[in-house]
């Protein structure tokens, strides 16, 4: 799970998004994102193909363990 946390906050800062500007692209709060870039939550299918488009990197990029 520490490998997904810094995938996911890498891919966003690369993405040059703010935590505030992804949760509103995908419609859930802050606290949300924090939580999947921690590793105290993950994101679903849906979520993680989203987060895909939004970052505009492929999923398996993303989320390589």
């Amino acid at each position: 799970m520490n490998k997904l946390k810094i995938s996911l906050a890498a891919a966003r800062v690369n993405a040059e998004m703010t935590q505030e500007d992804v949760a509103k692209e995908m419609h859930v709060s802050k606290n949300t994102v924090v939580n999947w870039e921690k590793g105290k939550s993950e994101p679903t299918i849906s979520q993680s193909r989203e987060l895909s488009k939004l970052y505009n990197m492929p999923l398996e990029y993303i989320f390589l363990p």
